[in-house]
């Protein structure tokens, strides 16, 4: 969807909170953002909130609010009707939300090893690296 949308991309940028399967320190977070940067060759840029700070995230007050209200008082019986609930979501300003049920089964419990996280081809930046980082593609080393 974000190939047709933004065909000339050359760079992702991904803005995050600072917990749960996405936070700054899980290692496989970052292995996973390597296979993605090959795959799309492109870099890919993120930008964690700070620890203890994820009610700035704008995703959750602009869209997880409007999806809260769609479904309230409806019984969510199924992964179906959740799906579809939150499918159905729309805001006065235009927000249309897409959604769809993953079907696939994850693996538990994956460990990243040292020589695995040392394959990244990862920059931290200048300001607070631990939480703002570029993963480049390994044919391509950004500059920094």
């Amino acid at each position: 969807m974000g190939r047709e949308r933004y065909p000339s991309a050359r760079s992702l940028l991904i803005t995050a909170d600072g917990g749960g399967s996405n936070g700054s320190r899980v290692r496989l977070w970052k292995l996973e953002l390597q296979k993605l940067a090959d795959e799309l060759g492109v870099p890919i840029t993120v930008c964690h909130l700070p620890p203890g700070t994820s009610k700035w995230n704008k995703i959750e007050h602009r869209l997880f609010s409007f999806i809260t209200g769609n479904w309230r008082g409806k019984p969510l019986i199924s992964h179906q009707v959740i799906v579809q609930l939150i499918a159905a979501t729309t805001t006065k300003t235009g927000l249309k939300v897409r959604c769809e049920l993953d079907q696939n089964t994850y693996p538990a419990g994956i460990k990243v090893s040292d020589a695995e996280m040392d394959a990244v081809n990862l920059t931290r930046h200048d300001f607070h690296g631990e939480w703002n980082y570029t993963v480049s593609p390994k044919a391509l080393t950004l500059e920094r």
